[in-house]
């Protein structure tokens, strides 16, 4: 974070939101499946953003994945991406986890039931701690079973210049299951938080 220009008081603040934010996803998330989900605590990093296909490559290399990306807008210039990838040997637990019957949905309609609860959870709770409101976008399921990820990702939003990341994990407890998801914020949209960030420290 000491290289996003925050100050230590930007730093933390964002870092608290983010925390509260991840939280609510994960608390959710839980309840809804009926287990405990462990969290790290998130990386957050200002990075290039036409290296994040790559990173992504090589974190899922030599395995099947499935990405769920949603672009969300917010006021104030608050934009950005969200991100939940899975491997895909994950994906028939699934059907067990949400309750379905063999054939009832799709392994990809079922990895968007689940990404829709992390990602509306944890962009509604940090648009409120921000005072802010998000739209979003539909969400789009790509697979690297139907080519190559890294050349795919590329079709999102990987054509901004730098972008803060925002790298979160969530692995259930008591199953075999995890999954990452990546919050993109382009650079422009930081300096927007920044300015957002020092109303509300101001008020505290």
């Amino acid at each position: 974070m000491t290289n996003l220009g925050f100050s230590e008081e930007q730093r933390d603040c964002l870092q608290e939101i983010i925390n509260v934010a991840m939280g609510l996803a994960s608390d959710k998330l839980a309840r809804f499946l009926n287990t405990f989900v462990h969290l790290r605590v998130p990386s957050i990093a200002l990075v290039g953003a036409s290296l994040i296909p790559a990173e992504f490559e090589s974190r899922y290399r030599d395995t099947e994945a499935a990405l769920v990306s949603q672009g969300f807008f917010g006021n104030e210039g608050v934009r950005g991406e969200a991100i939940v990838l899975y491997q895909m040997e994950n994906a028939h637990k699934i059907s067990a986890l949400l309750g379905y019957d063999v054939g009832d949905v799709s392994e990809i309609e079922m990895l968007t039931d689940i990404s829709s609860i992390l990602t509306t959870t944890f962009l509604n709770g940090l648009a409120q701690q921000l005072e802010n409101s998000l739209s979003y976008s539909a969400p789009r399921v790509l697979s690297s079973t139907n080519g190559d990820l890294s050349g795919m990702l590329k079709n999102t939003s990987f054509h901004w210049e730098h972008a803060l990341k925002v790298d979160i994990s969530y692995q259930l407890v008591d199953h075999s299951f995890n999954c990452d998801m990546i919050l993109l914020i382009p650079g422009e949209a930081v300096s927007n938080i920044k300015t957002i960030l020092d109303r509300i420290l101001e008020a505290y």
